[in-house]
């Protein structure tokens, strides 16, 4: 028999940090399972194919998917057709997306078992009742949460290939203590940290097999500080140990949790080593209670100020537009001390409503509208039309190729200026009214409706938008239009304004911020 371990990645660069963990803990069955991931956008026919070629004559064949949001669409079509032309193939699914609301799900039609939870451990166990007996005789199976030590941590699993060109996922602890109602870990009793030797000598173990990339998935990195100082400790000795040859972590972060320990650690990471995540989505105490976020509103802006000036971090910082009880007005106000505060990226996000989450709890209250297809994203709300809603969706498109490329660093200040909400969703409006489009949008086109945004609709003078696209990535003109006496000259100067507008974390770990 073969037992495979599938799923959809979003993009090539991501591997799997679940399937990993299946496999290191399959036992005896390990030797008789294999690995082997797929990103989203592939051919369905293509990936069948590919799945059944590790079917053996006279051998059974059981597939595991890991299921998630983004995926689940793609993976729908994917183990129907598998069903459709090999019945004999045995499906389980798992994950995130099929754990909560199974019996409305296409996908879990389709398939043979599904496991609820964690399925660390069961996954193994249901496969030995497939191939051993008793047969199984419930489809749905609710995964047992083990103790963490009982669970084989997964890094062994990571090939060298996915060491050299992929993002390495890791995890001190899982699990949340806090109840925001817009997310799965709102349902956690609480975190749970994994023995920290242990989880050091892993990281280890992969840096010195040449890991220099580590994106921690902790929803609460900075929850227990002697854990975070020493894991934190750990990146320093090897920068210290390698300074020509640097490592880098991006953690999640709590905003209002910074003691003066963990800011004297982070002040020792140099630029283009360190990166935070930083949950504030919403400024408004009355929607952070109405969503069960409890959060110092003045802490966690004075701990992203101090982070912004007395650290080489980079910070990526969330809002999320949609929450019940949040209306234009309000969010735009957050946007605007959000901005004033400088952070590197700020993560526009648009609610979504993942299955389980008790953010549904809020529908009939405040008429909260919600897309039925993935990833189930907020339409309307008694204080944000369908209109309004779709304006915020292009505003977060646009905001990600001006903004977050970091291509656009001079000229942002020019678009920004005095009202950085107002003025965004007034540029925001007007390139979806003369392109119709968010995607597929040239740099260098782009580069040019912006000039053309400042010039005819803000009455900026041609010659100073000019000099400062001119210092932008994005404003660079094409090789073929420059005399060939001045190309030199210009992209020298082109080079220097780069390396000053783009963040370092931009230019030697873009695939990080993914």
């Amino acid at each position: 028999m073969t037992i495979l371990l599938s799923t959809l990645n979003a993009r090539y660069s991501h591997a799997s940090l679940g399937l990993r963990y299946l496999f290191a803990n399959m036992g005896e069955l390990q030797s008789s399972t294999v690995l082997q991931e797929f990103v989203i956008g592939a051919k369905t026919t293509d990936i069948v194919e590919k799945i059944l070629a590790h079917q053996k004559p006279n051998d059974k064949l059981i597939v595991g998917f890991g299921v998630y949001i983004w995926n689940v669409e793609e993976l729908s079509k994917i183990v129907t057709m598998l069903k459709a032309v090999a019945p004999q193939v045995t499906v389980i699914l798992g994950g995130p997306e099929v754990s909560y609301e199974t019996e409305q799900q296409a996908i879990i039609k389709a398939a043979d078992f599904v496991i609820t939870g964690w399925g660390d451990i069961s996954f193994a166990d249901l496969c030995r009742q497939i191939l051993n007996g008793p047969q199984p005789l419930m489809k749905i199976h609710a995964g047992v949460q083990p103790k963490l030590d009982q669970i084989a941590l997964p890094y062994s699993a990571f090939s060298d290939h996915d060491i050299a060109n992929r993002i390495l996922y890791v995890e001190a602890s899982r699990g949340c203590p806090f109840k925001c109602e817009f997310c799965l870990s709102a349902l956690d009793k609480t975190a749970w940290p994994f023995d920290l030797d242990l989880f050091l000598a892993e990281l280890e173990t992969l840096y010195q097999r040449g890991a220099r990339l580590f994106k921690f998935v902790d929803r609460t990195f900075n929850l227990n500080i002697k854990s975070s100082l020493r894991i934190m400790q750990f990146f320093l000795d090897k920068l210290a140990a390698k300074p020509d040859d640097p490592v880098f972590a991006h953690f999640e972060v709590v905003p209002d949790h910074l003691p003066e320990a963990l800011k004297a650690s982070i002040q020792q990471f140099p630029a283009g080593t360190l990166q935070f995540e930083i949950g504030i989505q919403s400024f408004n105490p009355t929607v952070q209670g109405l969503v069960s976020r409890k959060q110092d509103n003045d802490k966690a802006a004075d701990n992203i100020r101090w982070l912004c000036q007395h650290s080489h971090a980079h910070l990526h910082v969330d809002l999320i537009a949609g929450l019940p009880g949040e209306d234009i007005e309000s969010f735009a106000k957050g946007f605007n001390q959000l901005i004033a505060l400088e952070p590197h990226e700020i993560q526009f996000g648009i609610l979504k409503r993942l299955r389980g989450t008790p953010i549904i709890r809020h529908t009939n209250e405040f008429h909260m509208v919600f897309d039925a297809h993935p990833p189930y994203t907020i339409l309307a709300t008694k204080d944000i039309d369908f209109a309004t809603m779709q304006r915020l969706v292009r505003f977060a498109r646009y905001w990600d190729l001006i903004a977050n490329s970091g291509r656009f660093s001079h000229t942002l200040k020019l678009i920004l200026a005095d009202d950085a909400f107002a003025n965004f969703m007034a540029l925001s409006d007007w390139l979806y009214a003369n392109t119709d489009a968010t995607h597929r949008i040239a740099m260098e086109r782009l580069a040019k409706l912006v000039g053309d945004w400042l010039q005819l609709e803000r009455g900026l003078v041609q010659a100073d938008i000019a000099a400062q696209l001119k210092l932008d990535y994005a404003g660079q003109i094409s090789p073929e239009k420059i005399p060939r006496s001045e190309r030199k000259k210009l992209r020298e100067e082109q080079e220097q304004a780069n390396k000053k507008a783009a963040p370092e974390r931009q230019v030697r770990h873009l695939q990080a911020a993914d």
